[in-house]
């Protein structure tokens, strides 16, 4: 097979990319680094929020500092995917890396809360590409067969995130400065930059097709307005705006009417932004369908626990962080056991169906949590909940990418891990004002007889430092209050979560493809017995003549949609230019 490189080679302009297990293996050093900063952004900031806001004088706006990331990554997401798609993913992958690290260290430095939260944006609009890109470099170079084994370890790192961010964060903030919080990413940053420049060789396109100027700017006002309607709302009456605030209103009336104008705007488009038609797609729909459940369920469930550890035990932000391990070693295990699985058998539809109903039973037991728990049993809740994460988070995003065609893996993965992000903000937000409705009531009734409380005004201020210098029946009764108010309000994600294992049961089964995306679309050839671009490469170079101008790959069924599926792809038409 490599000896019929050169051939292919000889007349080529763009000679075709040869992939090698070293240059694989160095590019996904570079991804999982980028992936790391940017998951590890969305949960380091929560534990140094107090001190930083307090520093930069911005208390009552301190929702902005994680609104503006999580908006930015929402919005940029289908936007890499679909320009990755159309002109190649190695110039948008490294103008993400550059605009992440370059915000980091803008944040550093902030003088005021204006100038946090303006970085905290544009660190998003580079986020948003580390997250989409890496995992869609990865289809382009390793075949969906083989895909498992890398995309485990990716799954894992969302896990290790979610915990390790508020660790750090908090040992940051108290034995050096909150700064690190993002100065941390500097150095991640160039290391990953210098390696991606120098080994992240992807082909770029000139694509001729017109760019969905509509469709960027209606997906761009309605996912603004989602996101602020579900961070600012309140079900409750206690915080954000309730339903009879009249700028609230007109900001979901907004929001309805651009997703309305967004889907009539995709339908005509010649090249959308979000082709709507990919939904036509069940295994793309339903695993869709699937992180978008797991969003909401996931992090909903986790916002909570940390403060609840430091009000139960007296924990400080850093202690609470470790307490959280478990459920890091539970998603760690499982994401990484499951890729290594799917790479042997090439079966991967049972993964989210016991994922789905693992995560279901550990969200259950956290509903069995007391105040004076040992933490060892509380470990071994939050470990089983991490388990059925790390089962399901991948498995999901290689169906999408191995049910579409090779063309259009960026856009499908960006519509995947935009949804899920859409349901972490709609299910934190719901949750979030459950439990909050249900903490103010019982805190009011705690502090009712206290003179000094003034009614409900002893519910308000309450530190974990303060919960424990309370006398007692306070103590007991703040403590037993968070704990009643979180414990039940977990029993309304799992009929979420049970909607996901449904819908996981119907999930078809495609046979993984042993093509990687480039060799697909013709643009890489895999070195002899790489094993990364599959046995299907020898059919490549059996195309290719010194004489050729282009490169027809046979559909495989693995890149193609489903049988009888609207986006499956005939035999032959599966060209690139060389």
């Amino acid at each position: 097979m490599s000896a019929a490189a050169p051939a292919a080679e000889a007349t080529s302009d763009k000679p075709l990319i040869v992939l090698t297990p070293r240059t694989v293996w160095l590019i996904f050093g570079a991804l999982m680094a980028s992936m790391f900063l940017s998951s590890l952004d969305q949960s380091i900031v929560g534990t140094a929020m107090p001190t930083i806001v307090g520093e930069l004088h911005g208390v009552e706006h301190q929702g902005w500092v994680v609104t503006a990331y999580i908006l930015a990554i929402a919005i940029v997401m289908p936007l890499y995917g679909k320009f990755g798609d159309l002109w190649g993913r190695r110039w948008p992958f490294l103008v993400a890396i550059g605009l992440f690290t370059l915000a980091s260290a803008g944040a550093g430095f902030a003088q005021s809360f204006g100038w946090l939260v303006a970085f905290r944006g544009i660190q998003g609009l580079g986020g948003g590409g580390l997250m989409i890109l890496s995992q869609a470099i990865i289809a382009d170079i390793v075949p969906a067969k083989e895909r498992g084994k890398y995309m485990g370890p990716m799954g894992a790192l969302f896990g290790i995130a979610a915990v390790v961010g508020p660790l750090l964060g908090g040992l940051f903030t108290q034995h050096a400065t909150w700064r690190w919080c993002f100065w941390v990413n500097i150095p991640i940053g160039i290391a990953a930059f210098a390696t991606a420049w120098f080994t992240l060789k992807l082909p770029s396109h000139r694509s001729g097709k017109r760019i969905d100027f509509g469709g960027i700017f209606f997906m761009v006002v309605a996912t603004s307005g989602l996101v602020l309607a579900t961070a600012w709302t309140s079900w409750s009456g206690n915080t954000g705006y309730d339903w009879s605030n009249t700028g609230f209103l007109a900001l979901v009336a907004g929001t309805l009417v651009a997703i309305a104008a967004f889907i009539l705007v995709e339908l005509r488009a010649s090249e959308p932004i979000l082709p709507l038609r990919l939904f036509k797609n069940s295994t793309f729909t339903i695993a869709t369908l699937i992180g978008l459940i797991l969003g909401m369920g996931m992090f909903a469930a986790l916002a909570f626990l940390p403060t609840f550890l430091q009000m139960s035990t007296g924990a400080g932000i850093t202690e609470s962080g470790f307490l959280m391990l478990p459920m890091m070693v539970g998603v760690m295990a499982t994401a990484i056991g499951s890729g290594i699985a799917i790479t042997k058998t090439g079966r991967y539809k049972l993964f989210p169906i016991v994922g789905l109903a693992v995560t279901a039973a550990g969200l259950a037991w956290l509903t069995q949590i007391t105040g004076d728990m040992s933490m060892w049993l509380f470990g071994a809740m939050i470990f089983l909940l991490g388990v059925g994460i790390g089962l399901v988070m991948q498995p999901v995003v290689l169906a999408v990418q191995n049910a579409v065609d090779p063309h259009e893996i960026g856009t499908a993965t960006s519509a995947n891990n935009f949804f899920r992000e859409i349901g972490a903000a709609v299910g934190t937000a719901l949750f979030s004002s459950i439990f909050t409705a249900r903490l103010t009531e019982r805190l009011t009734d705690v502090f009712a007889g206290s003179p000094a409380a003034g009614g409900s005004g002893g519910a308000s201020g309450i530190t974990p430092a303060a919960v424990q210098q309370l006398p007692e029946p306070y103590k007991t009764g703040v403590i037993d209050a968070f704990t009643d108010a979180l414990a039940p309000t977990f029993w309304y994600v799992i009929p979420l979560v049970l909607v996901g294992l449904v819908l996981a049961i119907f999930l078809k089964e495609v046979k993984l493809s042993d093509v990687a995306g480039m060799v697909a679309r013709g643009e890489a050839l895999a070195a002899d017995g790489s094993g990364v671009a599959g046995s299907a490469a020898a059919e490549v170079v059996d195309e290719l003549t010194p004489h050729a101008t282009e490169v027809d790959v046979p559909h495989q069924r693995g890149p193609g949609a489903e049988a009888g599926s609207d986006d499956e792809v005939p035999d032959g038409d599966l060209t690139a230019r060389r």
